[in-house]
């Protein structure tokens, strides 16, 4: 699962790189997720499915992964924890996207400060609030 970070000890305390190392979204209808991703980013997802359980990738070479998840267990929700997906150099181009594939804009593209960039937050179309980020 994901990327593996090195911890490093300092003072016996433990300092990580990063606090995230995968994210599964969840979802009910898995192929009407999967087409939601896709088309807001323009990407293909390679998709597993076997039995009862479903999952599609969201390519990526480096850094942390994750993916959208369909089984027992997974349900959608609009609350909980905040991801905080890569919108690129522009998050517009992504986020302009979510409508027409079946989501919702909750918070539109707002400046956290010029130094941090921009953020969004949306509804997919299974029901699960996320955000999107980018520096520009």
């Amino acid at each position: 699962m994901g990327d593996v970070r090195t911890v490093k000890k300092i003072k016996n305390k433990e300092i990580r790189k990063d606090f995230v190392s995968w994210f599964e979204i969840p979802a009910l209808d898995f192929y009407q997720a999967v087409e939601f991703y896709q088309n807001i980013f323009g990407i293909t997802m390679q998709q597993n499915v076997s039995g009862i359980n479903a999952t599609a990738f969201f390519p990526t070479t480096s850094g942390i992964g994750g993916a959208v998840v369909a089984g027992p267990g997974y349900v959608p929700s609009d609350s909980g924890a905040l991801i905080y997906l890569n919108g690129g150099d522009n998050l517009s181009l992504v986020l302009d996207k979510v409508i027409n594939a079946g989501g919702r804009i909750v918070m539109p593209k707002t400046l956290i400060s010029e130094e941090s960039g921009h953020f969004a937050v949306f509804i997919d179309s299974q029901g699960n609030k996320l955000a999107l980020h980018s520096n520009n």
